[in-house]
């Protein structure tokens, strides 16, 4: 019964290194993989965060000028579109007749 409990014991020990081991192991794969994605990531010439989000910040400006000049022109033409039409009146020829 004792080499039993002694057989257990080792198995037990012998189990828990094998999952230390695994959990190195993971650890390890990770890291070459996490390597192995910015080698990758550098060489796509991506932007970095800060510039993205200044570009994106950029973009947010530029389209809300562009919404306030469209209103601006819509205020502007419907000022023209009310404003009477002017009569156009005859100009005289400047050519003489020989």
């Amino acid at each position: 019964m004792q080499s039993e409990k002694t057989f257990l014991d080792d198995l037990a020990r012998l189990a828990t290194g094998a999952v230390g081991a695994l959990g190195d192991v993971k650890g390890e794969v990770e890291a070459r993989v996490r390597a192995q994605l910015e080698r990758i990531l550098a060489r796509m010439n991506l932007p970095t965060r800060e510039e993205f989000d200044a570009v994106k910040e950029l973009a947010a400006a530029a389209r809300a000028e562009a919404d306030a000049l469209k209103k601006r022109v819509a205020a502007l033409e419907g000022n023209k579109a009310k404003a009477p039409a002017a009569k156009a009146s005859p100009t005289k020829s400047t050519r003489t007749r020989r």
